[in-house]
């Protein structure tokens, strides 16, 4: 056991490494579809490009979606609602009448002086009342539903009484103007009969406000309706006709003609549902990881010989993995929602944030395995990696820099006229001609796009987890009017000045042999921040001539200028600067001496034996392209201001000493640079500072 731990110990960031690989397999194989895909593809109106089709088993001829919808359609036309009679509405309307009269008394008083109010009146007028709604309720006021509104004059509906259905049609019923009209007709009647002859007759009978109770009596029946006409689509027949074991179902170089085209649809429904049981799932289940696996693998071996920076960061491992995931999750919700087509789903996304944070071919590496492992999802394989190769091809080649927000609306479109380019031409070449174009996919086209704007947060939230650094976060750290910058500037105005000069040079330098020039510009701007603490003990701001380390031992002298890597490191610590430009801070010097004090010290010590830990920066050396080209335009640059002339044979010799001995000091040791790109920076700083200090003409004074 003992010795196990220290082994595991040593390995662990390996272990964990397969351990990442492994779980991705896992979630992906699981998130894959069971259902077994089809190996045959067809199209309408083309040919059958395989062998002859013998059905290996019996199965049923289904109807296309547009016979089903007829079909629905018709059943649903010819059907028939269902109806109730509420016996109780009659009752509660003269019980309703008998209150309103009552209430009314003063009103019909008042408008009808010459009506004699007493009991048995208004007992005549409630029973006429009473007399005339009862046979209409009895036969019936029918309520129209909106739905039905259309045809309610022709409307044939069944009336459920005493458990029974019988079919009527609207029109031997009253509606309900038709029984406010013969309502207030047999009312004016009766009563004209029974000696009520007055001037104003079809008022009085208009206050009795009979309109307020005309209640339909004869409702449909929600319910009722809702399950009939749900019985009736459910015993619909879905299949006509059956393809019995044995039997071709198409020839090889057969047009695929609308017969053709419903069996091999009705043969692929069945063959994916066969595909059901535990042994066949198993194998499906087997044959998916076995195919993840080996997708991932590459993926892994990639890393290994070609991106071991990467592979060697359990982050950015993680980080690419989970990108990987997190697209196949999102083709999986869209198989699993039909409401998502999966042309909505922004799959470039993955090679947009990739090439953001590392390199171009890594991108479209990892972007290509995930295309093919959710092309699983699509009913068309072939023409969902048809179109999102080259999407992927787009998105890159127009984010090849990052460094303005815009570039996001710019691929964004580029990505959109790629899927609408290419959905139309394979289109136009499989089906001959432009109707068969569904307009429907450039919507989903258009979703696609706007979802890819979501990049840029996503990019600030990746950072923030996975520690990486955009050149957009670059440029805007590179921006003078930076409050830190301008800190500096205020404070350290040589340094400043200084930064500004290192970044040139390292900036050049870093276009030459292929490093990342935003990120050495961001960390020039800051990899003297610490002098800001201490500004006069640095030469490039002591401009009153008084320079503090006169006075000073060369130990404490030494101590304060080697002081400012550890100042600039809490500065840029205590701003939530990146690691990335915080290691510039750190390995600008290296681990070289502060040889001014060191040299003066033994100049005037010759019997003393200098403790050189006093004088020697804290390193660590530096460990990237960026990092070394750096240290060596820092310095450079610096001890170019001290040239006593600027000649060309001056300047050559400085950059040549300085590298120099730098390098034979192992400062590049750890620094993956070679002598030949080491060379080709050298070339660029010894010709930047002859443009930089080149002779100048001196203009003539006028004579008087």
């Amino acid at each position: 056991m003992k010795q196990v731990l220290p082994k595991l110990k040593k390995y662990s960031k390996s272990i964990n490494r397969v351990l990442l690989f492994i779980a991705a397999i896992i979630i992906i194989s699981n998130l894959l579809p069971r259902e077994g895909k089809f190996r045959f593809e067809f199209k309408k109106s083309e040919p059958w490009r395989y062998e002859t089709l013998i059905a290996p088993f019996d199965f049923r001829i289904y109807k296309t979606d547009l016979e089903l919808k007829a079909e629905s359609d018709s059943i649903l036309s010819h059907f028939r609602p269902y109806f109730s009679k509420d016996s109780l509405v009659y009752p509660t309307v003269v019980e309703n009448i008998t209150k309103s009269i009552i209430a009314n008394r003063k009103l019909l008083e008042n408008r009808y002086p010459f009506l004699t109010y007493d009991s048995f009146i208004m007992d005549s007028i409630n029973a006429t009342i009473s007399t005339v709604l009862k046979p209409i309720y009895t036969k019936g006021i029918v309520q129209i539903p909106d739905e039905y509104i259309n045809q309610a004059s022709d409307l044939e509906f069944k009336l459920i009484e005493k458990n029974l259905a019988e079919l009527y049609s609207a029109r031997e019923f009253y509606s309900s103007r038709d029984a406010y009209k013969r309502a207030v007709e047999e009312i004016d009647r009766l009563l004209s009969y029974k000696g009520f002859e007055y001037d104003n007759m079809d008022g009085f009978v208009s206050d009795l406000k009979i309109d307020e109770y005309i209640v339909a009596n004869i409702q449909i029946n929600i319910e009722r309706t809702n399950e009939e006409k749900e019985d009736q689509l459910k015993n619909m027949a879905l299949t006509e006709g059956i393809v019995l074991s044995g039997q071709k179902v198409i020839d090889k170089g057969e047009l695929v003609d609308n017969v053709a085209l419903k069996k091999l649809i009705s043969y692929k429904k069945e063959y994916e549902s066969r595909i059901g049981t535990m042994s066949e799932y198993n194998i499906i289940y087997a044959g998916q990881i076995l195919v993840t696996f080996v997708l991932t693998m590459s993926l892994f071996l990639f890393l290994l010989f070609y991106r071991k920076d990467v592979f060697r960061n359990l982050k950015h491992v993680t980080f690419l993995l989970l990108m990987i995931v997190t697209v196949i999750a999102l083709a999986y919700l869209s198989f699993k929602i039909e409401d998502i087509p999966i042309w909505v789903i922004p799959f470039t996304i993955l090679p947009l944030i990739v090439r953001t944070f590392m390199d171009s071919r890594l991108a479209f590496f990892f972007y290509v395995v995930a295309i093919l492992l959710a092309s699983f999802f699509s009913d068309k394989s072939f023409e969902f990696i048809f179109l999102q190769i080259p999407a992927g091809i787009a998105s890159i080649f127009t984010l090849y820099k990052m460094a303005r927000r815009s570039q996001i609306v710019r691929s964004a479109l580029a990505i959109f006229a790629t899927y609408s380019i290419f959905y139309t031409g394979l289109t136009l070449i499989q089906e001959g001609n432009i109707e068969s174009l569904n307009y429907e996919t450039y919507i989903y086209f258009a979703i696609n796009a706007l979802l890819i704007l979501m990049v840029h947060p996503l990019i600030y939230v990746f950072e923030k987890i996975f520690d990486f650094l955009s050149d957009v976060t670059l440029v805007e750290l590179s921006d003078t009017n930076h409050p830190l910058l301008r800190q500096l500037a205020e404070n350290a105005p040589g340094t400043f000045q200084h930064s500004i000069q290192v970044g040139n040079l390292a900036q050049e330098a870093a276009y030459k042999i292929g490093a990342n020039p935003l990120l050495i510009r961001a960390g020039a701007m800051y990899h003297d921040i610490g002098k800001s603490v201490n500004p006069y003990y640095f030469t490039e701001n002591q401009t009153t001539g008084i320079n503090p380390h006169q006075n000073m031992d060369y130990e404490d002298s030494a101590k304060i200028v080697i002081d400012h890597i550890e100042g600039g490191v809490k500065i840029a610590q205590k701003h939530n600067l990146p690691t990335q430009i915080i290691d510039f801070i750190t390995t600008h010097q290296g681990t070289t001496k502060t040889r001014y004090f060191y040299n003066s010290f033994i100049n005037e010590n010759p019997d003393v034996e200098p403790n050189e830990k006093n004088f020697t920066y804290p390193g660590p050396t530096p460990f990237t392209k960026e990092t070394a080209i750096l240290m060596m335009a820092d310095s450079i640059e610096a001890a170019s201001r001290s040239l006593k002339e600027y000649t060309d044979e001056a300047i050559e010799n400085l950059v040549e000493k300085i590298v120099s001995v730098q390098m034979q000091e192992g400062q590049f040791q750890n620094a993956p640079i070679t002598f030949r790109e080491v060379n080709k920076v050298k070339a660029v700083f010894k010709e930047k500072l002859k443009n930089i200090y080149h002779a100048r003409v001196s203009y003539p004074d006028i004579k008087k």
